[in-house]
C-alpha cells in the first residue's frame, strides 16, 4: 500500500463546491503551481487546489539520484521507458486525495485533474482507469506513459469528461509530437479532447494561463 502524500491546499473562496488537483513536474514540488491560482481569476467561484508533493525516489536517466519523482524514466528516447509499477503506485496516491475530496463534500464529478509534464502522465492515467468521473483532464506539456494501451472511451467511466492538452511547440524534454499524439490518440478512442500549441519551451506562459482560465470557468460552471 502506498503511503499517503504530503500537498499544500489552496481556497478560492470558502466551502469550496471544485477541487482540482494539480500534480507537478519531475524534480519539482507542490509548490510549482501555487503561484498561478491568483491569475486564473475564479475569486467568484469556490475551488479548492491540492498540489501534492511526489515521493522521493531515485531516477535511472539522472544517473540514480533522488529527487521528487510520480515514478522513475529508464530510457529517455522518444517513446520513453518508463516504471509502470510507480505509475500505478502514484495513481493509488492520488485516488487518496480524490476520496480525501468526496469524503469532505465534492463529488467526483466536481473534481478537476491537472498535471504538468511527470504530473500529467499521471493525470492521464487516473482518467483512463478510474472508477470515478471526474469533471475534467488538464494535462499540460505531457505524454502517455503506455499508448498501445489506451482504452475505448465508452468502456471508462471519464468517457465525456474534457481533456484540455496543452504543449510548448519549442519544448526540449517532451517532444511536441508527444503531445499531439497523445491527443490524436484519445480523440480516435472517442474522449473528448482539445489542443493548443504555445511558442514556449518546457514550461507555461501567460497566454496559456488565460486559456486555463476560460477552460476552468467552463468546466466549473
Amino acid at each position: 500500500m502506498a503511503g499517503s502524500l504530503e500537498a499544500i491546499y489552496v481556497e478560492t473562496n470558502e466551502n469550496p463546491t471544485h477541487a482540482v488537483i494539480w500534480l507537478h513536474g519531475l524534480g519539482a514540488d507542490g509548490n510549482d503551481f501555487k503561484g498561478v491560482v491568483p491569475s486564473l481569476g475564479l475569486d467568484n467561484a469556490s475551488v479548492r487546489f491540492v498540489f501534492p508533493h511526489a515521493p522521493i525516489r531515485p531516477v535511472t536517466i539522472n544517473g540514480g539520484m533522488e529527487m521528487r519523482a510520480w515514478y522513475d524514466i529508464l530510457e529517455m528516447d522518444l517513446d520513453r521507458k518508463v516504471d509502470m509499477a510507480n505509475i500505478d503506485e502514484s495513481c493509488e496516491q492520488i485516488s487518496a486525495l480524490v476520496e480525501e475530496q468526496i469524503a469532505q463534500g465534492i463529488t467526483s464529478d466536481k473534481i478537476i485533474i491537472a498535471g504538468f509534464s511527470q504530473g500529467g502522465v499521471i493525470a492521464y492515467q487516473m482518467a483512463l482507469t478510474s472508477k470515478h468521473k471526474f469533471a475534467g483532464v488538464m494535462a499540460l506539456s505531457t505524454y502517455l506513459a503506455d499508448f498501445e494501451s489506451v482504452p475505448e472511451a465508452n468502456t471508462v467511466a471519464n468517457h465525456t469528461t474534457p481533456f484540455l492538452i496543452h504543449h510548448g511547440s519549442y519544448d526540449p524534454v517532451v517532444e511536441p509530437t508527444l503531445g499531439a499524439r497523445a491527443k490524436a490518440i484519445l480523440t480516435d478512442k472517442g474522449f473528448d479532447t482539445s489542443y493548443q500549441s504555445y511558442p514556449m519551451p518546457h514550461s507555461v506562459c501567460p497566454a496559456q494561463i488565460g486559456d486555463i482560465s476560460a477552460w476552468l470557468k467552463g468546466v466549473i460552471e
